[in-house]
């Protein structure tokens, strides 16, 4: 399966969509935005990328189910649709704290709310018209209001960005697909695949029906050295922010509570600097695909044999440079 692009705001939208242009000509499936912080909204930029490019989907990487009424984010992605039919994936997340509270959004029950979201946008999406009275959703005889345009059902697959096991099990049961994370080891993934395994089983699916993109961080240079380095922040700042995820992974806990004595939350970037010497290469390695462009390759193939079926790239440093590092490859 071919490579994707993740890209989150550390270029103009401009500079991303020669990216992604750059991407298509070398044969990548796909690109997911980022829309996990209030930083760069998704949808926007995935239409400009879609308007430079024929044949490269086009998804969020994740939209939160809480923001948007769904109505309205089925026809936002109704829209997208409309410009690159197809090639659009809708990708929601349960996003996180303390995020959410400090915007006024309660995230109490996000497993329901993901139930019910998924439920009525694939239902709009497929051009019914809803009644639903559950516990979050409350919709009274609603439908996309097509004026002028064909009533047709919109060809856009719906995945859950998952990270805990409850939110994986039902990414099984009810999504086309699971958006797995990033800066998680191989370990994690086997996991993960055993709680799709459970969702899966319960509507009657197999392993082989339900996609599996995985976003990866993607360091690149033909020094090593010089590619882990360029991974370490990121690195340090999510044992940090995410401890219980990097636990999981098999990050020692000793590390974990170093890291956590000099960080705060929100970290500063001194802080980040100071905790990141505090983080050996293999911890570096465990998490991410960096180094040289063949120990990148090895460290995706080594994600894939995980589970994951489409690796989703987030480029640190030479975008470029690791674009070419996997045009044409097959792990």
């Amino acid at each position: 399966m071919p490579a994707a692009l993740y890209l989150q705001d550390a270029h103009t939208i401009r500079e991303g969509m020669g990216h992604v242009a750059y991407a298509e000509a070398a044969g990548f499936r796909a690109v997911w935005q980022a829309e996990s912080r209030l930083v760069r909204e998704a949808t926007v930029p995935l239409a400009a990328y879609a308007a430079v490019t024929e044949r490269i989907g086009v998804g969020s990487g994740v939209a939160d189910c809480w923001s948007r009424n769904p109505a309205r984010l089925a026809a936002t992605f109704s829209t997208l649709d409309d410009l690159a039919p197809g090639r659009v994936l809708l990708g929601i997340g349960a996003w996180w704290e303390p995020l959410a509270s400090k915007v006024g959004i309660d995230r109490s029950r996000p497993l329901t709310v993901m139930r019910e979201v998924v439920t009525v946008v694939r239902a709009l999406l497929a051009g019914e018209t809803v009644t639903f009275d559950g516990a979050y959703v409350h919709f009274d005889g609603v439908e996309l209001d097509y004026v002028y345009q064909e009533r047709r059902a919109k060809d856009v697959p719906i995945y859950i960005g998952a990270t805990g096991m409850q939110m994986m099990e039902l990414a099984g049961e009810i999504a086309d697909g699971v958006v797995l994370n990033y800066l998680v080891s191989p370990d994690y993934n086997e996991r993960a695949m055993e709680h799709l395994a459970i969702g899966l089983e319960r509507s009657g699916r197999s392993m082989g029906s339900l996609d599996r993109p995985q976003l990866v961080v993607c360091s690149v240079h033909e020094d090593e050295a010089t590619a882990l380095d360029a991974a370490r922040l990121m690195v340090t700042q999510y044992l940090g922010q995410q401890p219980h995820i990097m636990a999981a992974s098999g990050v020692p806990r000793s590390l974990l509570d170093a890291v956590g004595e000099v960080l705060t939350w929100p970290a500063t970037h001194e802080q980040v600097e100071a905790a990141s010497k505090l983080v050996p290469d293999e911890i570096v390695r465990m998490l991410t695909a960096s180094g040289t462009p063949g120990q990148a390759r090895a460290r995706v193939a080594d994600y894939m044999a995980h589970g994951c079926t489409c690796p989703v790239l987030y480029p640190l440093g030479d975008v470029r440079a690791m674009i070419d590092a996997f045009a044409g490859w097959e792990p």
